[in-house]
This record gives structure tokens, C-alpha cells and sequence, in this order.
């Protein structure tokens, strides 16, 4: 069992938010939102961190000029996947006390009336994790450094409504600095314990009807990947990845939303712990820190109401069961992970992108987190 866990994280919003609030509700969206603000959080591995946040949500200039035209007065006749969706990049940066870099960029573009879909992120950490065993074998909290260049990449192109297909392309170099003495890490014996390079490439099957990106009322959203890692494209880890990751939005009234997320997650061969399937973190099971089960295996269960609570203030109540397991027995039912939480959101444009504020409860640990977007 792990140690009883806290972890702070504070984000303190200064800029905007009166302009925010200001805003009207305009029919006819902008080119560009902007949105910056300084972020300031705190946790055991880094103490305090502060930086900022520069949230870009627009439209390529085709797209903008149909929202725009008269002709496209009329748009809502049209079907829900070729009315130009809303593109959104997100800069982040912070420094910690204890001398750590994080640069981070994830972004989603939609172009020619969705016709293309890109999303993916980009980034640059000088960090520290904490590592808590794999499978069924669990160890006390590890805390070890870690130096790492990171890009996941997804370039897709619509085939028929509501369904794209195309390449996908990952990479990560991890050089582990500091693992501490005489723990599992140091031992040798775990898969990327000592760093590492990860490269792979693969297929990918995108199919979405939600009539929404960013706070989805109704539809489905549905992401199925292959990635295949070898030393052909660049990997020092042989291995293979499956992942099958559905969403599903009913909306109850004019107030409430439910909403599911059904995760599947499997790798074969040898792949590096970093690149395990897992169970924790800010999109999957929150309440458990990132990582905090991992195995070659994955299986989980979301789901979460959304309400309105006044004007741009949302509430939610959300609960999470996975499921881990490995080459001998796929999924092992007989041990389950549970978590459950509460939340709110507070809409920053008129495309529906929130800050989000969630405080989940796990087993032994607890997690509060502040960020943009939903967790799915």
C-alpha cells in the first residue's frame, strides 16, 4: 500500500477576469481569444513553482470568413460536422524553487471546415516523479529527476462525416539524472529505470459527433491508436500499443450533462515503466497521483455530471473505476482502483473552454487540480 498522499496545487488567476465576465455573449465568435494568466502551485517534489499560461483559441482565416459571411447565416441547416470548428494552442511555462523547467505546449487544429484534424503537444521538462512499483508490486514512493524532450503528434483527415483516420507519431528521451539509492529504480531490473529513448509510429481511427470541442452536451467522441516502437524509427524499447479511448455525452436537461469515458489500454513486449499503461492523474481517475498504478494493461471507467450553476459558473460530481493487468491475466477484476470527486468550472470564452477546479479522493490519497479544459 502507498503512503498517504497531499499534493497541492494552487493557480491563481489575475489577469482577465474582468474582462472575462464582461464579455457579451456574441453570436458571431472572434478570429483570436487570448487568454494569459501567472500560475502559482506547490508540490512536495518541487516546493514552489510559478510561471504562466497563454491560452490561444482561433480560426484559420477560411473558416473565420464562412462563420462570417452571409451566406453562413444559414449554417445551422448545415450538419453539425461541416460547421468550422474552433482550433486551440496553449503556451505554458513555469520554474520551480528547486531549480525545474517545464515547458509545455498542447494544441488541437481543425482547418478547411474540419476537413483536417491535428492535435497533439510539444514539450520540454526538467522535472521530478514519484515512482510507486509496477503491477503487483508495489514500493514506498521513489522520487527520482528526469530530463525530457516530449512529442506526441496526430495528423488526421476526415473520410466520411464525423470520421477521420490517419498517422500518429510519439517520442520521448528520457536522461534520468537522480534515482534514489537502493530502491527498484536503481536496481536495473525495470524497463526505462535508467532513461532511455521511446519513438514510435502507427495508425489511428478518430470518429466525433459531439456538437461541441471544448464542453460537449451531446454526441460521441471515439480515439482508436496503434503505435509500434523499434529500434527501426529510433527507439531503444521494443514494444507495441493499443489504446481505445470513447467518450459519450446525453444531455439530462437544459441544466445537466452526463457524461462517460471508457478507456482500454494494452501493451506487448518490453516497453519502458514511463510508457506503461496508468491509472492516475488529471484526465484518468483523478485523486491518485499521476502514475500511481501502472502496468502492461488498462482498463477504466469515468463518468461525470455536469450542471450550470449561474451564468459561467459550472459545478460537476464525477467517480472512476480501472482496472490493471498484465501478459498472464489481461485484466485482473478481482482488484479494482476506485476514486470519486467534485468540481467546478468557470467558462473563459464563448467556444465553451473552461478553467477547471477538481478535488478527487482515492484510496490512501487525495489530488486537487486547477487546468483548462475537461478531463474528457
Amino acid at each position: 500500500m502507498g503512503s498517504r498522499r497531499f499534493s497541492l496545487y494552487i493557480l491563481i488567476i489575475i489577469t482577465g477576469l474582468g474582462r472575462l465576465t464582461a464579455q457579451p455573449a456574441d453570436s458571431v465568435k472572434k478570429p483570436v481569444s487570448l487568454f494569459p494568466f501567472p500560475i502559482v502551485y506547490y508540490t512536495p517534489e518541487t516546493r514552489f513553482a510559478f510561471g504562466a499560461v497563454l491560452s490561444a483559441t482561433f480560426r484559420f482565416k477560411r473558416d473565420y470568413q464562412f462563420v462570417r459571411s452571409d451566406s453562413a447565416r444559414s449554417r445551422v441547416a448545415l450538419p453539425i460536422y461541416d460547421q468550422p470548428r474552433p482550433s486551440n494552442i496553449q503556451f505554458l511555462g513555469a520554474y520551480t524553487q528547486n531549480r525545474q523547467v517545464l515547458l509545455f505546449v498542447p494544441f488541437q487544429v481543425f482547418y478547411d471546415r474540419n476537413q483536417f484534424y491535428i492535435y497533439g503537444e510539444a514539450g520540454y521538462y526538467q522535472y521530478s516523479y514519484n515512482f510507486y512499483g509496477l503491477g503487483q508490486r508495489e514500493v514506498p514512493a521513489e522520487n527520482y529527476a528526469v530530463n525530457y524532450p516530449r512529442i506526441r503528434l496526430n495528423a488526421l483527415r476526415r473520410l466520411i462525416p464525423h470520421l477521420y483516420a490517419g498517422l500518429r507519431y510519439e517520442y520521448e528521451n528520457y536522461d534520468i539524472t537522480r534515482v534514489e539509492p537502493n530502491g527498484l529504480l536503481a536496481s536495473g531490473t525495470v524497463p526505462g529505470g535508467l532513461g532511455g529513448r521511446m519513438a514510435g509510429a502507427g495508425l489511428g481511427v478518430f470518429y466525433d459527433t459531439r456538437d461541441n470541442v471544448f464542453y460537449p452536451t451531446k454526441g460521441i467522441i471515439a480515439d482508436f491508436s496503434y503505435l509500434g516502437h523499434s529500434r527501426f524509427i529510433g527507439s531503444n524499447f521494443r514494444y507495441n500499443r493499443y489504446v481505445v479511448d470513447v467518450s459519450s455525452y446525453c444531455k439530462l436537461n437544459y441544466r445537466a450533462i452526463l457524461a462517460f469515458n471508457y478507456v482500454v489500454s494494452i501493451t506487448d513486449g518490453v516497453a519502458p515503466f514511463s510508457a506503461l499503461s496508468l491509472l492516475g492523474g488529471g484526465r484518468r481517475m483523478r485523486g491518485y497521483y499521476e502514475g500511481r498504478y501502472r502496468d502492461d494493461n488498462m482498463t477504466l471507467l469515468q463518468a461525470e455530471t455536469r450542471f450550470t450553476v449561474w451564468k459561467r459558473l459550472s459545478a460537476v460530481l464525477f467517480g472512476a473505476v480501472g482496472f490493471l493487468g498484465d501478459d498472464k491475466q489481461v485484466v485482473r477484476f478481482s482488484d479494482p482502483k476506485g476514486a470519486y470527486g467534485a468540481g467546478f468550472r468557470f467558462r473563459i470564452n464563448n467556444d465553451g473552454l473552461n478553467i477547471r477546479a477538481d478535488y478527487g479522493l482515492g484510496k490512501q490519497s487525495t489530488g486537487l487540480y486547477l487546468t483548462i479544459g475537461e478531463a474528457f
